[in-house]
């Protein structure tokens, strides 16, 4: 069967298959002399790769009459798969927290309203998830505005592809104090750090410029146990993680440049291959934002239970 879309009626069929995938169930679909005139092959073709498409069961069609032709069922999957449309694979911060189990709950839902599917990988670091899309292991990252403008600033093949607005990625960061008898004015303190997190590392070392302290490279999911077992006095979270808020003091940055870069790390930005925005932006076609951000709060509030 699927030998027959080598043939010309099958490349029509590939094309119109595109076209169907963005109309919904119940929707009038165009005349035959609309796909005529719009992909530029005959009637009898136009019938034929409709008839393929019917007989593959990717979509089932009435006739109305003089009413028209009407969408009555259909698979993206296959659909998808027959218009050579390959998933997105996006890649994310582990979801650690409410917020970002809400952002992919948020992307997975946005993308099945439309019929589309998509991949989602996660990923420690916004180093990482950045290197993913340069080695084309994933077609965007999620990451923070801040890390994203200091990352294109290096390599500008990179852009931004979209933004989510303030507190998409984090409401905050904070100061957490393995032992509240601590104040960060204190010398000597052994401080964690994540070399591979930009966000927590740039925010670390604005904070702590200066001072005479000890760093500490650590994993930033071993910051609580880390703290907790007093290998380190403190180190610099966000306060989605709830785990971290219930059990050590957070105090707010002292340091001017801290409070300044902490603003630009709230926001969740996509970050793909500029060569490959056209490509990426007809997957992410009629994907709505704020959908997206609705369903993140729904999840944060625990009005919905997290899925992705």
């Amino acid at each position: 069967m699927w030998e027959k879309f080598y043939s010309k009626n099958g490349l029509a069929a590939k094309n119109i298959a595109k076209e169907l995938i963005k109309l919904k169930v119940g929707d009038k679909i165009p005349r035959i002399s609309d796909y005529c005139a719009q992909l530029s092959i005959g009637r009898g073709t136009v019938q034929s790769a409709l008839n393929l498409l019917v007989e593959m069961k990717a979509i089932k069609l009435e006739a109305r009459g003089h009413l028209g032709t009407y969408l009555v069922s259909k698979d993206n999957n296959l659909l998808l798969e027959i218009a050579g449309i390959a998933p997105l694979i996006g890649s994310m911060p582990l979801p650690y927290s409410r917020k970002y189990e809400g952002l992919a709950t948020g992307i997975v839902e946005a993308f099945e309203s439309t019929g589309k599917t998509i991949n989602l990988i996660y990923m420690r670091g916004g180093l990482n998830r950045i290197e993913a899309v340069r080695t084309k292991r994933s077609d965007f990252a999620i990451v923070s505005k801040m890390t994203a403008d200091n990352i294109i600033s290096e390599y500008p093949n990179l852009k931004i592809f979209k933004k989510f607005g303030a507190n998409s990625y984090v409401s905050a960061h904070k100061i957490f104090l393995a032992d509240s008898d601590h104040h960060v004015t204190n010398d000597k303190l052994r401080v964690g750090v994540d070399m591979e997190s930009p966000d927590q590392m740039q925010l670390t070392f604005a904070e702590f410029e200066n001072r005479n302290v000890e760093y500490v490279n650590v994993n930033y999911m071993q910051l609580f146990d880390m703290l907790n077992s007093k290998q380190i006095d403190v180190a610099v979270w966000n306060v989605d993680d709830k785990r971290m808020n219930q059990t050590f003091q957070a105090i707010d940055f002292q340091s001017a440049k801290a409070k300044k870069i902490s603003r630009d790390t709230t926001e969740a930005v996509i970050v793909i291959d500029g060569d490959r925005e056209q490509e990426i932006a007809e997957k992410w076609d009629s994907v709505d934002i704020q959908k997206i951000l609705d369903i993140q709060k729904s999840v944060e509030k625990g009005e919905k239970i997290p899925r992705y």
